[in-house]
């Protein structure tokens, strides 16, 4: 799911600004930027966003000012113009907002002069930065997850209307399926007349054909198990916390309960259900890669 959100928070002499975007992802792919930032805050915020964060493609932007920052930064305005260009187009090649004031002066080279925060480490401006950088961060994932569990519910009713459609058809096709072993029964005994009509027939052979043709087309499990996994999925768009894993699974598990229902399938309409179901399927698979 997709989000924006800023945190900007002050702890003694540092500034701290975070800027946090993320876009649809398979899995979490966290990009870091932001120059002069010591390893330990680096790490700090990676736990802190994987703590909150499951999916999605995540951008981190950090932009510290430190000291008497308007006494001793030079901002290069030649590198700020370059950088906010080469952002621009790459940004407009991946077709994601592009750069703000904040991303383009956290490059390295636009800015420079000021106090350096690499002293020893526990010192008081580092542990200062860190406290100001993951106060910034909270601030920005509220905002974030906001976003994101917004455009979730909005998800989540459109996932519940195509799992809706997946129920009935599985109801139709349970109806299809409670009149099959009748019609599959006089079907074959049709058949094997036609082929045999001068030769006589072994009544008790026939019937334990029937038996064993009509068997191989009973779907009755299938649509049990199917109408198993699709209360699941309800069940977990209902609920809170990370669920898209799991879902991914469910998708599977009903896709190969359809795939079974059709390979077995004896008549037209029973195939044609299964053909609808699939693209219906389809399009929950596709939504259900943006579930967080």
């Amino acid at each position: 799911m997709t989000g924006y959100g800023r945190g900007v928070v002050e702890q003694g002499d540092v500034r701290a600004t975070i800027d946090l975007r993320a876009v649809n992802h398979r899995f979490l792919d966290l990009k870091l930027r932001g120059g002069q930032i010591p390893a330990a805050i680096e790490d700090a915020i990676a736990a802190r966003v994987r703590g909150a964060i499951e999916r999605g493609a995540v951008s981190v932007s950090v932009h510290l000012v430190r000291g008497n920052a308007s006494a001793g930064l030079r901002i290069d305005g030649d590198a700020a113009v370059r950088v906010y260009r080469t952002l621009s187009e790459l940004a407009a090649r991946l077709a994601v907002p592009g750069p703000d004031l904040a991303l383009v002066l956290a490059q390295p080279g636009v800015v420079t002069g000021g106090d350096p925060l690499d002293d020893e480490a526990g010192s008081g401006r580092t542990a200062a930065a860190a406290v100001a950088v993951l106060g910034a961060l909270d601030a920005a994932l509220v905002q974030l997850n906001g976003m994101r569990a917004a455009e979730g519910a909005h998800l989540a009713a459109e996932l519940h209307a195509r799992l809706d459609e997946l129920a009935a058809t599985r109801t139709q096709l349970a109806g299809l399926a409670a009149g099959l072993p009748p019609l599959l029964a006089r079907r074959l005994r049709d058949r094997v007349k036609r082929l045999a009509e001068e030769v006589a027939l072994d009544e008790a052979r026939l019937a334990q054909e029937v038996a064993l043709y009509v068997d191989r087309a009973d779907v009755t499990e299938e649509l049990v198990r199917l109408a198993s996994h699709l209360e699941q999925a309800r069940a977990l768009l209902d609920s809170t916390g990370a669920v898209g894993r799991r879902l991914d699974f469910l998708i599977q598990e009903i896709g190969r309960e359809l795939n079974t229902i059709g390979a077995k399938s004896t008549t037209a309409e029973i195939t044609t259900m299964i053909v609808g179901a699939k693209a219906t399927l389809e399009k929950v698979r596709e939504q259900v890669q943006n579930v967080e």
